[in-house]
């Protein structure tokens, strides 16, 4: 009782988490045209099993005109199939059309919704950075799979959402389709049956509607059987769905660092790299094709046999005379409208199997997103100052002030481990700090959450408004040059005189004539062009505020010292100041303060102490 009572639990925790899902886009600022093509589809649907309503009526004449050689109601029964036909295919081809656009308009409307939420609150980079807090035995799919983070999140959004869709909508209308049609035919078959008689121990006894009763119990049993030969397929579905996400995933690195994979000559570990991941893919996909062959080896079987099993309930009155030609057709066409109803769980079980997978996949990304959502959320109310007492665990990054100070900020990494604590560091207009210190003790973690999208800090810092960050490896979209240069504004916020003198300051003159090319920067430039590309974006918006990263790592000296000078010229003419993290002493020159990171104690709070000098 207790393993049927968590069947049961679990079913209406899933059916919950489908409503979850679905409802949204029909309360959207679309629901009127969302509600209104749903209700098309259903009366397109309802009109569907009228015609076969009426088409299993015609069954009966016609047959019947066959039999008793009746010319004239042959002639016309012909000729009224004919607009009952036409009529069933102008019905079934908007019915496909409605249905698609439905599809299609839900998919928009919740990739449009995904995507917002994704990219909202630094919902993305908190994703990413919680990954790696799971232990590596955290697997969807998998026991535990609930506390394991949702991969691959670009897969959910482009795939995930476009099955769930499709299959919700095609699933629903054929339950819907299902159950109106077995309503329609179930009665004509209860009367066309007959009773069956039959004497059991001296006793007689009268079944009404028997075609009825051997339909339903045929059609239990199979359900039966199908779901427990093809009840694997659930996880196997799951699991290949996020297995071809991971091979498609990792030949997207190879194409985005093939420069590097070409000059360490690793072409034979990344194909043992793929062949590893695709053999995943593969291993996977033939359990789960062994699993399909076996339910298909029944449900071929079960329909099959189906379609002999009313003839063969029906021959005896046939023979006997007691019903006709037509009769025994129209019992037959009844019958296989009603078994094919009662049949819709087992026709599409293996749909239902994919789909299953789907939402499970869906649902939990919906739960990890909402979650981080909501510590965005948060956070940003800590920034503003109006988060309650509940939120004072949360680093609070004020934006607006002309100065940098935080105040007892602590900073640790996705595992709970504390890098920093008690931090008390001040910068005014002017000044120009160089932040230096070990690989791994927090410089580029300090600067990530100076710009408050570090989830793991704790305290208080204040933060000018006019400020930009030059990451080591900063990122250029695919497009036209001017779009990378303008980064993330849009690109006619810059006249091209501004852009080509943004490119000239930063030792780019090659590329002023070259605004309008289109093409993958991150791929195309070396790795020192990127850097000024970087520095060219900042020359442009020309911030107050500036913290470079090893910004000029991959410059040489010369090239170095002519960029940082102007970037400290740049920060001293509008009233800012320059923070960077760097370790060649040509950059230390441009510095006139030093924050210098140093291993702490043993027995300290946390791994490293900073030292302003």
């Amino acid at each position: 009782m207790t393993v049927v009572q968590d069947k049961l639990d679990s079913f209406k925790t899933f059916v919950r988490k489908v409503w979850a899902l679905s409802l949204p886009y029909f309360q959207s600022e679309d629901k009127w045209k969302a509600r209104a093509l749903l209700a098309a589809i259903i009366a397109l649907n309802l009109a569907a099993v009228y015609m076969l309503v009426l088409l299993n009526d015609w069954n009966r004449l016609f047959y019947d005109a066959l039999q008793n050689k009746d010319e004239a109601v042959f002639w016309r029964e012909l000729g009224r199939f004919s607009y009952l036909a036409f009529a069933f295919i102008l019905i079934a081809v908007y019915r496909f059309y409605l249905t698609q656009l439905l599809e299609i308009r839900w998919r928009a409307w919740m990739t449009g919704h995904y995507l917002q939420r994704w990219l909202s609150n630094h919902a993305f980079y908190r994703l990413e950075l919680a990954r790696y807090t799971q232990p590596a035995t955290a697997q969807e799919g998998q026991p535990g799979a609930p506390q394991a983070m949702p991969d691959n999140p670009d897969q959910r959004i482009q795939e995930d959402l476009n099955l769930f869709t499709s299959y919700t909508v095609s699933l629903s209308m054929g339950l819907l389709n299902a159950v109106v049609t077995l309503l329609s035919f179930v009665g004509i078959l209860w009367s066309l049956s007959g009773a069956f008689d039959f004497s059991l121990g001296g006793t007689d006894y009268n079944i009404p509607g028997f075609m009825v009763w051997m339909a339903v119990l045929y059609c239990v049993v199979g359900s039966v059987i199908t779901h427990y030969i093809g009840r694997p397929q659930i996880q196997l579905n799951f699991l290949q769905q996020r297995y071809e996400a991971d091979f498609r995933h990792h030949m997207v690195r190879v194409r985005e660092y093939s420069e590097a994979i070409a000059l360490d000559k690793g072409e034979a570990v990344e194909r043992g790299h793929l062949d590893t991941r695709f053999s995943t893919v593969l291993g996977n996909y033939l359990r789960l094709i062994k699993k399909q062959k076996s339910l298909l080896w029944f449900t071929n079987f079960f329909g099959q046999a189906a379609t002999v099993f009313p003839f063969i309930i029906s021959a005896p009155r046939f023979f006997s005379g007691a019903i006709q030609l037509g009769q025994l057709m129209q019992i037959a066409s009844a019958f296989g409208r009603v078994q094919d109803s009662l049949s819709w769980f087992v026709d599409n079980y293996s749909t239902l199997a994919a789909w299953r997978a789907t939402t499970d996949r869906l649902t939990s990304f919906e739960e990890h997103m909402t979650k981080h959502t909501l510590a965005g959320q948060a956070r940003a109310a800590v920034n503003a100052g109006t988060a309650g007492t509940a939120d004072t665990d949360l680093a609070s990054v004020i934006v607006g002030a002309n100065h940098l100070q935080t105040v007892d900020l602590s900073l640790s990494l996705p595992t709970g481990q504390v890098l920093l604590s008690g931090l008390a560091l001040q910068a005014q207009p002017g000044d120009s700090v160089l932040l230096n210190g070990p690989s791994g003790s927090g410089k580029s973690t300090l600067f990530r959450a100076l710009a408050g999208i570090w989830p793991f800090a704790h305290g208080r810092a204040v933060v000018p408004h006019s400020t930009m960050f030059i990451p080591q490896r900063p990122y250029f979209p695919d497009g036209s040059l001017r779009d990378a240069l303008a980064y993330p504004q849009p690109v006619d916020s810059y006249s091209d005189d501004e852009l080509k003198q943004a490119l000239n300051d930063a030792l780019l003159p090659q590329l002023t004539e070259r605004l309008d090319d289109r093409d993958a920067w991150s791929q195309k430039l070396s790795g020192g062009e990127q850097q000024r590309l970087a520095i060219a974006r900042v020359l442009l918006k020309k911030p107050q505020w500036i913290f470079a990263d090893e910004a000029t790592s991959a410059l040489d000296e010369v090239a170095e010292k002519t960029l940082y000078a102007k970037l400290l010229a740049q920060t001293q003419q509008s009233g800012g100041a320059l923070v960077s993290i760097a370790h060649r002493p040509t950059v230390a020159a441009f510095h006139s303060q030093r924050w210098e990171l140093e291993k702490a104690p043993e027995d300290a709070e946390a791994q490293y102490a900073l030292t302003v000098r």
